[in-house]
């Protein structure tokens, strides 16, 4: 097999991944936000549906034009959550032919912690790997292999949705979000106390990627300077202050802010501090490589 294409399909992003075992061919990140309302109303949306299998088809058509041997698609949290999942994954197969796998919770936090991991140094010891998606936010602790997973059902549209009401967020929103994080993660550190004490900690996908590309002013994506970037949990609170503070229309105008993340990003801010306050960290290492990284890697040993 000398080329895959791998699909993401997430609450916030339906992604795509062409790689080779020699090189990357192309990686395309779309915002189709899936999950829009899932919170509420437990389904997905006739308008969310549309938008994405059409990501999805032009996604399909990309892979083919690039040859790929393997074209694979997968759905996480909002496809595990929406009640009328089979509906979609009907309409998917009948606009592309493909079926879509969805991935369960430990699927997903394995096939991350695997791909975050891509480029950066192997080290003697644990490390926690963190995905803040839109939907949920996923935890996975190991050496070379994950060994711990856990999840938390606070996203970057998930919390929006639910806690940031007014533009700009009041005060209270924002606590209550940050607080609604801490209590859940408090229950999965009573579980897995071995959070507490990684050698290193990872941060990956969306939220995260664009909160460093903040930090670091970047007019145009750079991942040769975001991958393995330090952020510390000062910078993080500062990216934090100044993005709530600001109305949508003027949080646009910040550098390494996409407009199609930036109704969404507070609420990413929110999950990113709540975590880093919880589990005591003073700094992580960002990784721009993810569940497509994991994924492409298991199918391209095959």
């Amino acid at each position: 097999m000398s080329t895959v294409a791998i699909i993401d399909i997430g609450t916030q992003s339906t992604n795509l991944l062409v790689t080779s075992q020699h090189a990357e061919i192309a990686r395309i990140v779309s915002a189709t936000r899936l999950g829009q309302g899932l919170g509420i109303t437990q389904t997905l949306s006739d308008e969310a549906m549309s938008r994405t299998i059409d990501a999805i088809s032009s996604h399909v058509h990309i892979a083919q034009e690039h040859r790929a041997d393997t074209i694979m698609l997968v759905g996480t949290r909002a496809c595990r959550q929406a009640t009328n999942i089979a509906d979609f994954v009907s309409r998917v197969h009948t606009q592309t032919g493909l079926n879509l796998t969805v991935l369960d919770g430990n699927q997903e936090a394995s096939y991350s912690f695997v791909g975050a991991l891509v480029g950066l140094p192997d080290i003697d010891g644990s490390t926690l790997v963190i995905d803040i998606g839109g939907g949920s936010t996923e935890f996975t602790l190991g050496q070379r292999t994950p060994e711990h997973t856990a999840s938390i059902n606070h996203g970057a549209v998930a919390v929006t949705e639910k806690e940031i009401l007014h533009d700009p967020p009041r005060p209270e929103e924002l606590i209550n979000a940050i607080g609604a994080v801490q209590d859940d993660l408090e229950e999965v550190t009573r579980q897995i106390p071995q959070l507490l004490t990684s050698q290193r900690v990872v941060g990956t996908a969306g939220s995260i990627v664009t909160i460093a590309a903040v930090e670091l002013g970047l007019i145009d994506f750079d991942a040769t300077r975001l991958h393995g970037f330090e952020l510390t949990r000062d910078a993080a609170e500062d990216v934090f202050r100044t993005l709530a503070t600001e109305r949508l229309s003027d949080r646009v105008h910040n550098p390494g802010l996409p407009a199609a993340r930036a109704d969404i990003i507070v609420g990413g801010c929110c999950v990113l501090v709540g975590v880093m306050r919880r589990l005591r960290l003073d700094s992580l290492i960002v990784s721009t490589h993810n569940l497509l990284d994991g994924i492409a890697a298991g199918l391209l040993d095959t």
